[in-house]
């Protein structure tokens, strides 16, 4: 090694070898996501106990609620976007064929969005009085 090189910080020596753009952001996106679900989740299963025992109607008017249709749709895309952060990670550490891991991430973001978008839809239905 020359001297030029044994005097540089190790953070000098490695910029510029590689892309540390967005891991940060990743990381505080899975968090913050796992923060909101932490909250969505008691909220879910409160409302899920509190339907034990209704009948069909009883449950389909609470769904339509404003406030019951928001807070489910946003725990909808809490937990799909959360669910795909998490994947990637996998994907990103385990699936080490560069085509392979892309052809899986694409299909687990697809996946992701057409559940979360099937969910929305019938969240949205209710709440708009669609009938069955």
């Amino acid at each position: 090694m020359s001297t030029p090189n044994r005097l540089r910080s190790p953070l000098k020596r490695a910029i510029g070898l590689g892309s540390a753009k967005y891991g940060t952001q990743h990381f505080v996106v899975q968090r913050i996501s796992a923060v909101a679900l932490f909250f969505l989740v008691i909220y879910v299963v409160g409302l899920l106990v509190s339907l034990v025992g209704a009948d069909y109607a009883t449950a389909r008017a609470t769904v339509a609620h404003p406030c019951h249709a928001v807070l489910l749709c946003a725990f909808l895309v809490a937990m799909f976007w959360h669910a795909q952060l998490g994947l990637q990670v996998v994907i990103e550490d385990y699936v080490h064929a560069p085509g392979l891991a892309l052809v899986v991430q694409m299909l687990v973001r697809f996946a992701c969005v057409l559940a979360a978008l099937a969910g929305l839809f019938a969240i949205v239905r209710i709440a708009a009085g669609a009938s069955a």
